[in-house]
């Protein structure tokens, strides 16, 4: 039963893990990681730091989807919107 729970978990963690490199790497692929990166701050602010400070609205990541693909206050993404708000719920797990 024991071996059964560490191979459960230990299937779960990788599929987390591919999920989280998946997210990066359409952030990468939409034009993000130019300005942005996961840990630091570049141009723009680390994805972390975006999350941290917007943890407590549960409406941001639609709403900053809207304004990446609107091109109103950011820089336009040629990424649908839809990709666009799949990036951000991925970076507001971070």
């Amino acid at each position: 039963m024991k071996s059964i729970l560490i191979a459960a978990l230990a299937a779960a963690s990788l599929m987390l893990g591919g999920v989280a490199h998946a997210s990066a790497d359409k952030a990468g692929a939409a034009g993000c990681m130019k300005c942005h990166d996961v840990e630091k701050k570049k141009m723009g602010s680390s994805f972390k730091d975006i999350a941290a400070k917007n943890k407590a609205n549960k409406d941001y990541a639609g709403a900053a989807a809207a304004k990446v693909a609107s091109g109103k206050g950011h820089p336009k993404s040629a990424a649908s919107e839809a990709e666009i708000k799949a990036i951000m719920d991925w970076v507001m797990t971070l």
